[in-house]
């Protein structure tokens, strides 16, 4: 037996840890050929180490913190988000409100009001530049304690922001395990998210919080699944104070709060107007409305005249101007274009929001979601119409239907995070423009897998 074959599982380590030093440190974001051949290799490596399972999990454990480790020092090469971060944080240090103006409105003025601002301005662009933020307030608050311990060192403000998200990676990975092992599915399995390159590059790398939501949505369901409803409810609101995204699940939750739920048959189809009578309007009413505290709660201190209007406007923006990596969206789009001539995205925008809103409401009403493993499936079949019928799918987005596939029998999200990358073309040219045969092919090979995961699994969704 060879040196390599013996020694076979930390090549695989050792070779991970290269390319990841690379991507960090070396890499420029227009090389996309080069990201592209790093990202299939790390997605090999990380395949083998989590199939093959020859590390024990607290191996695998330490690992997976190692490879985020690596990034700790470098700035982001492949998003420039994290300006608009350290920008808000540093407002909310000076004791001015976020959500009330734009950065582009000081820097216009010639009004240099935080350190580096003008670095923070050109670093973030125009098009971030010139709206108002849409960042939740624990959201923001993870922004302010970058401007606690970093206010005048940009790089210091990356190296706190990287601390937290890092820390609530470590947080999931032991709260999922937890949540595998109650649910009697394989603790390894957490390890498809955890070791995952997407989630390593994605956050880790490029600093989005949504490691920091998904914590939280992890803990939240923890509690449920232990039938901690208030717990739940008040996690499920933090979820939300991070990233708006867990509105979506809320519906789905109709069926877990039943009245008769030891009698409660699952897999007899039951009546609508039994299914309501069966509901526990109490609790279920508490529970929406410690959600809706908890937010509220949190938004006080940024309370203002114009603080809902502001914000709308802001998240509204996603679905009536933005376009990126799109799937049916750019569809309708074209045919948009066929019939009118114009760009409608404000119509096509509003439509398929209500039509994820239909859909949603369809599972929570008709699903039997009153199992902690249907309500999983339910929110990751929610989560993945939303994307598909939107026009704005940014790759870190993935991460949510990434995390909830641990938690099911499906696999398609782990599919998706790896062939996401393909969008990243758009960044390898100065003008910014999405090669559509690319942004295609991504979503006919991914639609693909989820036929042939969904005949796989046999579950009737």
């Amino acid at each position: 037996m060879t040196f390599l074959n013996k020694h076979k599982n930390w090549f695989v380590v050792f070779a991970s840890v290269i390319n990841y030093v690379f991507i960090a440190y070396f890499l420029e974001r227009t090389s996309f050929e080069i990201l592209l051949l790093c990202w299939i290799f790390l997605f090999g490596c990380f395949y083998y180490l989590v199939k093959n399972q020859s590390f024990s999990f607290k191996y695998l454990v330490g690992i997976s913190i190692l490879f985020k480790l690596i990034f700790l020092f470098a700035t982001p090469s492949l998003s420039q988000d994290f300006y608009r971060f350290i920008w808000d944080g540093r407002m909310i240090f000076e004791g001015l409100n976020p959500y009330l103006s734009k950065p582009e409105t000081f820097i216009k003025s010639n009004q240099f009001i935080l350190n580096d601002a003008k670095t923070l301005y050109d670093g973030m662009g125009i098009l971030n530049g010139s709206h108002f933020t849409n960042y939740p307030p624990i959201h923001q608050f993870g922004f302010l304690i970058a401007a606690l311990f970093a206010n005048k060192s940009i790089f210091g403000s990356i190296l706190v922001l990287r601390i937290l998200i890092i820390l609530a990676d470590v947080g999931i990975l032991f709260i999922g395990k937890k949540l595998l092992e109650r649910l009697h599915l394989p603790n390894y399995s957490i390890f498809w998210y955890a070791l995952n390159p997407f989630i390593i590059i994605e956050m880790t790398g490029n600093l989005h919080f949504e490691p920091v939501m998904l914590f939280f949505l992890t803990l939240s369901f923890y509690k449920l699944q232990q039938q901690k409803w208030i717990l739940g409810a008040i996690f499920m609101g933090c979820a939300i104070s991070v990233k708006l995204i867990p509105l979506l699940f809320l519906p789905l939750l109709l069926r877990w709060f039943t009245s008769t739920k030891s009698e409660y048959n699952s897999n007899k189809s039951t009546n609508f107007l039994s299914f309501l009578k069966k509901i526990d309007i109490r609790k279920l009413t508490m529970f929406y409305i410690i959600i809706v505290g908890v937010v509220v709660l949190l938004f006080t201190p940024f309370l203002s005249q114009n603080l809902i209007a502001n914000y709308t406007k802001s998240v509204g923006l996603w679905f009536t101007t933005f376009e990126f990596n799109a799937s049916f969206y750019y569809l309708f789009r074209e045919i948009g274009y066929l019939i009118t001539g114009y760009n409608e995205i404000s119509i096509i925008g509003k439509i398929t929001a209500l039509c994820t809103v239909v859909f949603i409401l369809i599972l929570g009403f008709f699903r039997r979601n009153n199992t902690i493993e249907n309500l999983f499936i339910s929110m990751l079949f929610s989560i993945s119409f939303y994307y598909f019928f939107s026009s704005t799918v940014h790759p870190w987005y993935v991460a949510t239907p990434l995390l909830l596939c641990i938690f099911t029998k499906y696999r398609f999200p782990i599919y998706w995070s790896f062939v996401v990358i393909l969008s990243y073309h758009a960044y390898s040219n100065s003008t910014w423009n999405e090669n559509l045969f690319l942004v295609a092919f991504q979503y006919i090979l991914l639609f693909f897998f989820i036929i042939y995961d969904s005949k796989k699994q046999f579950v009737n969704i």
